[in-house]
C-alpha cells in the first residue's frame, strides 16, 4: 500500500503532534502551511522550523486574500482577542477568534493538492488505485477547544463526502480522500503526552494568538495549552527552551 498524507501544519502543538503520528504510521508526508492573512506570522516561522527538524517536505502557500473575505475574526482583523477567560467561559460560545469557514477552506485546498499528487501516481506512475491510501491530516480537536463548529467530527464526515463526490479520484477511481483527525477526541493533556512520547519538536511549536518572542499566556489558546501540560505533569518544552535562551525568567 502506497500511503501519502498531506498534513495541515500550522506550527502549533496539535498539528505538530499529528505530523509525528502520520510519520509513525508510515505515510509519505507533505506539510501544507497556509498564510491566510492572519495578523501575525509567528506560527509560520514555527511551522517551517518544525518541518525542517522532522524532515517533512513542506509547501508554504500565500492565500492571504482569504482574510479580506473571512474578516470577522480577531485573527484576521483588529478585534480584541479574549483574555484570561475561565474554562466555562471558553466552552460557552463561539469566540471572536473563530475564522469564518477557515477549516472548510483549508480542507478544500489540501484536497486539491492531495488529489493532484494521487492522480499523478495513478496516471503517470501507474500505481494501482487499489494500492493507494490518500489522506489529509488535520489537528482538529472537539474536547479542549474554543467552541469552533469546524472542529466537530460530524463536520469532517460531511467534508469527506464532499471530497469524494466532487473529485475525479472519487468518481472515476473510487478512492476516498480520508480526512484523518487523530486527536479530535483527546484532551490537551493527552495530546501533550503523545507529542512527547513521539519525540515531536514541541519546543518550537507556537499556540499563542499573539506574535512576538514569548507567548502572551492570557489568550484562550495559551490557557488551554498551559492547562494541558499542567494536567499531563509535563513542563512545556517551549517554555524550557525560552528559559534557556534567557527570553523568560
Amino acid at each position: 500500500m502506497r500511503k501519502i498524507g498531506v498534513i495541515l501544519l500550522s506550527g502549533g502543538l496539535d498539528s505538530t503532534t499529528v505530523a509525528a503520528q502520520a510519520q509513525k504510521q508510515g505515510y509519505e508526508t507533505i506539510a501544507l502551511t497556509l498564510s491566510y492573512g492572519q495578523k501575525h506570522l509567528r506560527e509560520l516561522e514555527s511551522a517551517r522550523k518544525i518541518a525542517e527538524i522532522m524532515g517533512i517536505k513542506q509547501k508554504v502557500i500565500d492565500v492571504s486574500f482569504f482574510s479580506n473575505l473571512a474578516w470577522y475574526s480577531a485573527l484576521t482583523s483588529e478585534f480584541d482577542i479574549p483574555r484570561n477567560r475561565q474554562d466555562e467561559e471558553i466552552a460557552r460560545d463561539i469566540p471572536i477568534t473563530y475564522v469564518p469557514l477557515r477549516n472548510t477552506f483549508f480542507i478544500t485546498l489540501a484536497g486539491a493538492f492531495l488529489e493532484s499528487e494521487a492522480l499523478h501516481l495513478i496516471e503517470k506512475e501507474h500505481i494501482s488505485p487499489a494500492e493507494l491510501d490518500a489522506s489529509i491530516f488535520i489537528a482538529a480537536n472537539a474536547i479542549d477547544y474554543s467552541g469552533y463548529p469546524d472542529c466537530r467530527p460530524e463536520f469532517y464526515q460531511k467534508m469527506s463526502d464532499v471530497l469524494y463526490t466532487g473529485s475525479k479520484l472519487g468518481t472515476q477511481y473510487n478512492i476516498a480522500m480520508s480526512i484523518r483527525t487523530p486527536i479530535i477526541s483527546l484532551s490537551k493533556a493527552e495530546i501533550a503526552r503523545i507529542g512527547i512520547e513521539l519525540g515531536a519538536p514541541l519546543e518550537y511549536t507556537w499556540s499563542c494568538y499573539e506574535g512576538g518572542e514569548i507567548p502572551c499566556g492570557e489568550c484562550d489558546s495559551c490557557r488551554l495549552r498551559a492547562k494541558g501540560f499542567a494536567e499531563a505533569g509535563i513542563r512545556d518544552p517551549l517554555l524550557t527552551r525560552l528559559q534557556k535562551e534567557h527570553k523568560i525568567a
